[in-house]
């Protein structure tokens, strides 16, 4: 029995012969007229066709080859049905976030993590950590496409203690999205031209176009934490951004941004732990700057700093939502739950589409390998 692609095959044929003796247009026929040898595309179609017709039949797929197609296509089917079964799992949990947070209206406190926050769960088995996160990241990329859709403009930021998680999660939103919708702004110290330039200049460059997130590790609050603390600016730079800021986000609101900002709070117990662990660890310890050795050696001046920016700049139009990083692992998943929660997105999956058979050889020869630079296959 012929194949769908073997049936279709002979009607484009013969729809192209059919194509091929009908009249050509005005143009076409006075350029045949004008041309000196008027047998040369006749000869060409002719020659055409014979090549066609001398071409090799396709080969039928043995029982071998369908075997192991039929094999991939059942590992792609139970591949999906799992994701799906997560992400259906991962939709309860917005659910469940929504309804919470309706039950209790109140912003974010400035709270850090105490002994029964850091206690209140164990540590996640590993399957139900990958399981979770799976389903979340699946709607991350539903939410994505809602995003482009509906051309909304969403500004994310993550904000708090050094080693508290903020990095980690940005990697396990951002991992199955596209970095041309999704993108990650980490900024170094302001050079000497920023630093004379308005203090929100360098930020409002990476703002989100239409269709686009934008995931800010560390922000503009730069100046309310470790600016301060470290006396990078003057008190009076301090002063007028814990005034001018709320005015900002309240602009930047009203132009159509989303804008969700992300406390991550930590033990003082845990975050020693992690800080010991980088001086060790080979691919971590690049994480630890003197800045994060200042922030061991003044705890308590950042905590103070921490209080007096919440007190200005937990604003109705943009709260502060304070995440306990104690735990890494369900500190993702409750920070890509809630963001999940924020927005009312739908889902806009397109339907299943058919891959297209390979293009035929058709006469190519490929150059010899011995023409090309492989690299080493050491594994």
């Amino acid at each position: 029995m012929a194949t769908e692609s073997e049936k279709v095959t002979p009607e484009v044929t013969k729809d192209e012969t059919v194509t091929g003796s009908s009249k050509p247009p005005a143009a076409a026929v006075a350029k045949q007229a004008a041309a000196p040898k008027a047998t040369k595309p006749a000869t060409r179609s002719a020659s055409t066709a014979a090549t066609k017709s001398a071409a090799p039949k396709k080969v039928t797929p043995t029982a071998k080859d369908k075997e192991a197609l039929a094999k991939a296509s059942h590992g792609a089917v139970k591949a999906k049905v799992a994701l799906t079964k997560a992400a259906e799992d991962a939709v309860k949990a917005i659910k469940a976030s929504r309804k919470e947070a309706a039950q209790f209206p109140s912003r974010g406190s400035g709270e850090e993590v105490t002994d029964e926050a850091a206690q209140k769960h164990k540590r996640m088995k590993a399957d139900e950590y990958e399981r979770a996160i799976a389903g979340l990241q699946v709607e991350m990329v539903k939410l994505q496409e809602w995003i482009k859709f509906k051309k909304l403009k969403v500004v994310v930021i993550f904000e708090g203690r050094d080693a508290a998680g903020k990095g980690g999660c940005i990697k396990r939103i951002t991992e199955s999205l596209s970095p041309r919708v999704t993108k990650v702004v980490a900024l170094p110290a302001p050079t000497e031209r920023e630093q004379s330039q308005w203090y929100f200049q360098r930020y409002v460059q990476h703002l989100p176009a239409a269709g686009e997130m934008v995931l800010m590790d560390r922000s503009w609050y730069n100046r309310a934490g470790v600016e301060k603390v470290m006396g990078f600016c003057t008190p009076d730079e301090h002063s007028e951004f814990l005034r001018s800021c709320p005015e900002f986000e309240r602009m930047l609101v009203r132009s159509g941004i989303i804008l969700i900002k992300y406390w991550f709070s930590i033990s003082n117990e845990e975050q020693e732990r992690r800080f010991r662990k980088r001086i060790y660890h080979p691919t971590k310890h690049w994480k630890l700057s003197p800045m994060d050795l200042q922030s061991r050696a003044r705890w308590v001046e950042y905590s103070k700093a921490k209080d007096e920016m919440f007190a200005h700049t937990d604003i109705k139009q943009a709260p502060w939502y304070v995440v306990h990083g104690d735990d890494k692992e369900r500190a993702r998943l409750n920070v890509m739950t809630h963001l999940l929660s924020l927005i009312d997105y739908e889902d806009l999956t397109p339907e299943r589409i058919e891959l297209p058979p390979r293009q035929e050889d058709q006469g190519y020869v490929r150059p010899p390998m011995s023409d090309q630079t492989f690299i080493p296959e050491i594994f």
